[in-house]
């Protein structure tokens, strides 16, 4: 997809029709797992079936695997960071969304699972940072209005 299209899909985040905000933000997310045509897309699939059936082990030799085959494949990462945020592995989750972010700059998602991850560390001022910046790109992201919120109220 061409930059002026990126930057379109950009836009209509930002716009206060729903259904376009909606729009754009699959189609964001089509084009970060398909980033890198459709082996790198199975691979992906076949890490979240494995993560689903509990082979959490197996999903993340997948991934890294992928990562270490494809290191500028940013998606790869995020669903890596992914792994480690569920399983609690927070640290891990934080180097990975910051690898997605320095890839792909305008990943809400990675943006959004760093400040999660800071959260679950207790680090509440910087888990508001990322969740900010999440929502500079995605304004109508009422989930990350609400965890700012959370976060600032366990500042007090």
């Amino acid at each position: 997809m061409s930059e002026p299209s990126i930057n379109q899909l950009l836009e209509d985040l930002k716009d206060p029709d729903e259904s376009i905000r909606d729009r754009a933000t699959s189609e964001l997310w089509r084009i970060w797992f398909h980033q890198k045509g459709m082996m790198g897309f199975e691979l992906l699939r076949r890490a979240q079936i494995l993560l689903e059936a509990g082979e959490v082990s197996q999903a993340e030799t997948v991934l890294t695997e992928l990562i270490s085959d494809i290191p500028d494949f940013a998606e790869a990462w995020n669903r890596r960071a992914v792994l480690y945020y569920t399983i609690g592995e927070y640290k891990k989750a934080i180097e990975d969304c910051k690898l997605v972010i320095k890839l792909n700059p305008i990943h809400f998602g990675a943006l959004h699972g760093l400040g999660l991850s800071y959260a679950a560390l207790g680090e509440y001022r910087t888990a508001i940072q990322a969740f900010r910046q999440a929502l500079s790109i995605q304004p109508y992201a009422l989930i990350n209005q609400r965890l700012i919120l959370e976060c600032t109220a366990r500042l007090s």
